[in-house]
């Protein structure tokens, strides 16, 4: 009886991956918020694989699965929403921070491309990055 229940499961789990899988492989990359929704997929797969798990008797590492998981779905969803989600996050909508021209170590960034202009017109200055040096008075 228990290798029935056993076969089930794994049969279920089995049809909840191939679920999951055509519908990640079949979301456009143009879908709004595409790495939600992807994410949002990907938690059929987590329960497929707890599912799984259970059926072949590995009870504790499917206890740890099932609790460690909508963690590591949280931080993805966080990390992405923090640093690279400009379409639903104010914050990074901002395209040029403002920067106070007294401060003595930031300084806006066409001030640092003017300076090194300045200094090395025969180098071609790539505008990707910027990099700057800093003198110090030990009499400070």
């Amino acid at each position: 009886m228990i290798e029935y229940i056993q076969s089930a499961l794994l049969l279920i789990s089995a049809f909840f991956i191939i679920i999951a899988a055509v519908g990640v492989l079949t979301l456009p990359n143009t879908t709004k918020n595409a790495v939600y929704a992807r994410i949002h997929i990907v938690g059929l797969f987590d329960i497929a694989c707890i599912l799984a798990m259970i059926g072949l008797g590995q009870y504790l590492l499917a206890g740890i699965y099932f609790i460690l998981a909508p963690f590591t779905a949280h931080a993805i969803a966080n990390a992405y929403w923090k640093k690279e989600d400009r379409e639903n996050n104010v914050d990074l909508m901002t395209v040029e921070e403002e920067v106070d021209e007294n401060h003595p170590f930031i300084h806006p960034k066409a001030k640092m491309q003017a300076l090194e202009s300045e200094n090395s017109e025969k180098l071609k200055v790539d505008e990707r990055f910027s990099v700057t040096t800093i003198e110090i008075d030990e009499g400070e």
